[in-house]
């Protein structure tokens, strides 16, 4: 985790002001969010990276907690936020098994391009299971494997000889920890751990990137 943490601290100043590559389907994902979110809930983000969504997702709930493995991340954050004058933001370096996160349950939580970036994603899903409210929504959007015939277009090109370098870049340091299935192997993973998947989509289409929100059990 170190590691993890050490790459991103490296290069939070640079993604803090990299471009969104997609702002038609970012915009989409992020309206559908909040429309699942009220004035009332309490909101945890995991992988926040430099807070530029929960800055955008503040204002519609009571509460957000915006946490990243990355201290270098969350520093940028807290800087943004203050700029904005922020005043329902708590920013945590943690990852999803940390304590920080605290121990009352949440009524939403949000993980935007990171369950790619998890070693164990079976153990992560159950964590957020065990944070959310009964009746409480997770709300994902993470990069999958093209869906076959879908055509060779110049990202999936990209991704492919991406995928194909990641190992080498991964020894040198360069690259973080990722493994990109298939839709239905993560939606099969969200479901396994106590999910009722309630609406789906790619945005984009591709590579997609399956934008999910499931509820948790009322019981």
């Amino acid at each position: 985790m170190q590691d993890t943490a050490k790459f991103w601290d490296g290069i939070a100043e640079k993604y803090a002001t990299s471009p969104i590559k997609d702002m038609d389907a970012y915009t989409y994902t992020l309206e559908r969010t909040r429309s699942q979110l009220s004035s009332s809930d309490r909101v945890l983000e995991l992988g926040c990276g430099s807070g530029s969504t929960a800055l955008l997702i503040a204002p519609g709930v009571h509460e957000i907690t915006a946490s990243d493995v990355s201290p270098g991340m969350i520093a940028v954050g807290r800087r943004k936020a203050e700029a904005d004058g922020a005043g329902n933001i708590r920013f945590v370096a943690a990852d999803v098994l940390d304590e920080a996160l605290g121990a009352e349950p949440y009524d939403a939580i949000l993980a935007f391009n990171m369950l790619h970036l998890l070693p164990d994603l079976p153990t992560a899903l159950a964590r957020v299971n065990r944070l959310l409210k009964p009746g409480g929504l997770f709300i994902s959007k993470t990069i999958c494997r093209p869906v076959a015939g879908s055509g060779w277009t110049r990202e999936r090109m990209f991704l492919s000889l991406m995928m194909g370098v990641l190992p080498l870049l991964q020894l040198v340091g360069k690259a973080p920890f990722v493994r990109i299935t298939r839709i239905a192997d993560l939606e099969g993973a969200i479901t396994r751990a106590g999910f009722e998947i309630i609406e789906t989509g790619n945005h984009p289409a591709q590579p997609p990137r399956r934008f999910i929100v499931a509820r948790k059990a009322l019981g």
